[in-house]
């Protein structure tokens, strides 16, 4: 593996990001990482609508990032993925692979002929009836909708080697953060876009559950902007003063943006919770031992506190960056800093292309 790099491009409702490691004796080192704004509207709940738009960020992404190759790994996660845990008899894997569009239909809410299909499998156990089986994730993905992504980052000059589940890419990226020593660990990944929110909850780094909101922080701008009838970029601005603090300001102006935000945002911590009650309630899993936010969304002040209160489970922010050598990206320590609850997804894409 000395010397091979991978790149991971993340394609995001605001943004492209893209990350490049390599894989040396010493470890792994992050060369580059660059991101670049996306109009309004190009991406639509995680989906690519405008992929002109798309292929020209992507381009401007390249071309100031100077990323040494041209061959990426990509990430999807939006409303036409799909993902679910089922059973299914035991046979090689190349096998599986063959036979899942004749097995698993009852599964999913769209044809097997228009969907892309992957299974990982988790666990072998006997029927009752004697024969071996296969429990494991089914996911299933709108092969259209997969097909505008790839399409768009060919239309930028780019190769895409394998299309992902951005769920996944968090896993790798972000799975680290449980004490390995410390036994058998269940804990929950929540990473924060503007429109899709990622949840992954794993058990020592083997996913166990999946669910994407089509949810994030551009919706409490939203909220604020139409509250107070000020432009989005407005809006985002005092989201960010005023943030999801307990302490009320006396301010009455800062009161009127408290009062909206808390409504916003407790609608979406509601959603966390209520998905990972669900994970609890139906598989009878160990407590939740940690909750690792990351995602731009994530960084809005008081945010973490609110779902720690409202799941009772400790907050921690995701430090994708941090086990990783740093070459020459160009950036300080400071941009680093900034960019870091961003790089998850781009970061485990890559990951995954050197499993």
């Amino acid at each position: 593996m000395a010397g091979r790099t991978a790149i991971g491009l993340d394609i995001g409702t605001s943004g492209v990001r893209a990350a490049e490691l390599s894989f040396g004796k010493n470890g792994i080192t992050l060369e580059k990482f660059g991101q670049v704004a996306l109009p309004d509207g190009s991406v639509r709940d995680g989906e690519v609508v405008d992929a002109a738009a798309v292929a020209d960020a992507i381009k401007q992404l390249w071309a100031h990032t100077k990323f040494s190759s041209k061959k990426v790994v990509i990430g999807v996660a939006n409303g036409k993925v799909i993902v679910r845990q089922v059973d299914l008899p035991w046979m090689p894997a190349d096998e599986l692979r063959q036979s899942l569009p004749f097995q698993v239909q009852e599964f999913i809410p769209i044809p097997v002929d228009q969907a892309v299909l992957d299974f990982l499998a988790l666990d072998e156990y006997e029927a009752e009836s004697g024969g071996r089986m296969l429990r494991g994730l089914l996911v299933a993905a709108s092969r259209d909708m997969v097909m505008s992504a790839v399409e768009a980052v060919q239309a930028a000059g780019l190769v895409p080697s394998m299309v992902d589940l951005t769920s996944f890419a968090l896993l790798r990226s972000l799975s680290g953060t449980a004490d390995p020593d410390a036994g058998a660990r269940v804990e929950a990944v929540v990473d924060i876009g503007a429109r899709v929110t990622n949840i992954v909850i794993h058990e020592n780094g083997i996913p166990r559950f999946v669910r994407i909101l089509l949810m994030g922080g551009a919706d409490i701008t939203e909220a604020v902007a139409e509250r107070m009838g000020v432009p989005v970029g407005q809006a985002e601005t005092l989201k960010q003063e005023v943030g999801l603090s307990s302490l009320m300001s006396e301010d009455q102006h800062d009161q009127t943006i408290s009062r909206v935000m808390d409504a916003s945002g407790q609608a979406f911590v509601d959603e966390v919770r209520g998905s990972l009650d669900y994970y609890l309630a139906s598989t009878g899993s160990a407590p939740i031992s940690t909750l690792v936010v990351s995602g731009g969304g994530g960084r809005l002040a008081g945010l973490a506190d609110r779902l720690a209160q409202a799941t009772r489970i400790p907050v921690v922010v995701g430090s994708p960056i941090a086990p990783l050598q740093m070459g020459s990206t160009g950036l300080t320590p400071e941009q680093i800093a900034y960019l870091e609850p961003l790089a998850a997804v781009p970061v485990g894409l890559a990951l995954g292309a050197a499993s």
